[in-house]
């Protein structure tokens, strides 16, 4: 008799047990859809005309020798730097983006690479605050030497505040799309759940230009104007 009894306490025990975990998985399943939930993404633009204007410009030199092409490139760059300094660029708007130095071959028919001279080049990049000199700043050190001007882009000092202008645009819209979603399909939005950012301030792209030769008048320049863009990120609680 009282073999029989564990016996049936044990058989109890493993069926309950057995049962706990198909008991637990639909409360754990049903509380994953409790919340209706809506993720959705948005943008918001600001458009404005740029306040500065980043110039990349340089001199390159080819001569026999490579102490010539040196020589040879650093009083061009001299003179660039003086013409940059006359236009009323302070020192911390001029940098140094590239300075090399490379040996040049020609490749006769059947016969070993011939030395055909050396190729200087020094390269900085300017910022211009005052776009109504630009094109005067490109003149000035075009007749000064530099050969080689390989783009420029345009810019804004201080984009905060156009970020923001576009951050409101951006949840704006965010929040007319839940609506509108929301809406469509019978509910209500309930709450906003989370709100990301994954963008910010764009700046204008680089614009490829040619080596220009001195004008009567200053150089052309069109600034146009730039896009601030933010992108953000909302998950919203729905409800009937």
């Amino acid at each position: 008799m009282k073999t029989s009894l564990r016996a049936l306490a044990l058989a109890g025990l493993l069926l309950a047990s057995a049962a706990a975990p198909a008991v637990a998985q639909p409360e754990i399943a049903g509380r994953a859809f409790e919340a209706t939930t809506l993720n959705l993404t948005a943008y918001g633009e600001t458009k404005l005309a740029p306040d500065e204007a980043i110039l990349t410009l340089g001199v390159q030199s080819r001569a026999p020798s490579a102490a010539e092409a040196m020589s040879q490139n650093a009083a061009a760059m001299n003179a660039v730097m003086a013409a940059l300094r006359k236009a009323g660029l302070p020192p911390r708007a001029i940098q140094t983006s590239n300075l090399s130095l490379n040996a040049e071959y020609t490749y006769p028919q059947d016969k070993p690479p011939l030395l055909a001279g050396y190729t200087a080049s020094n390269t900085v990049t300017v910022v211009v605050e005052d776009l109504t000199r630009l094109g005067a700043v490109i003149d000035g050190v075009s007749a000064a030497g530099a050969n080689q001007i390989q783009g420029i882009s345009f810019g804004l000092r201080d984009p905060s505040a156009a970020e923001d202008a576009a951050r409101l645009a951006a949840v704006k819209a965010l929040n007319a799309k839940a609506g509108l979603y929301a809406g469509a399909t019978g509910y209500h939005v309930a709450r906003l759940v989370n709100l990301s950012e994954n963008g910010g301030y764009v700046p204008g792209p680089v614009r490829p230009m040619a080596v220009m030769a001195k004008m009567a008048d200053s150089t052309p320049v069109a600034a146009g104007e730039l896009t601030v863009r933010v992108d953000v990120n909302g998950v919203f609680e729905l409800a009937k």
